[in-house]
């Protein structure tokens, strides 16, 4: 299946959130109900997947092993930083 092919779906929705998609829909806000769901979605998924790439950032930073390692990548890079800065100076 290519990347943009489309299939059909069917869900069922509370009655009240159609009226405000159709209603959105006839106001502008997307060219038709499909997309309007489908950025809905997609804009759900983005979340999501920020929401848990902030919690796994958040259990990183209580890693001692982690953090620990980050010590050490900034003490092997802080030559070659220092060497970069006196370049674009």
């Amino acid at each position: 299946m290519s990347p943009r092919e489309n299939i059909k779906v069917t869900y069922s929705l509370p009655e009240d959130l159609v009226a405000r998609v159709r209603s959105a829909v006839s106001e502008g806000a997307a060219p038709s109900y499909s997309v309007f769901v489908e950025r809905a979605l997609d804009e759900a998924l983005r979340r999501d997947r920020e929401r848990r790439l902030a919690s796994e950032l958040a259990e990183a930073a209580r890693d001692p092993l982690f953090l620990a390692d980050i010590t050490e990548v900034e003490r092997d890079f802080e030559h070659a930083d220092s060497d970069a800065e006196a370049t674009h100076r």
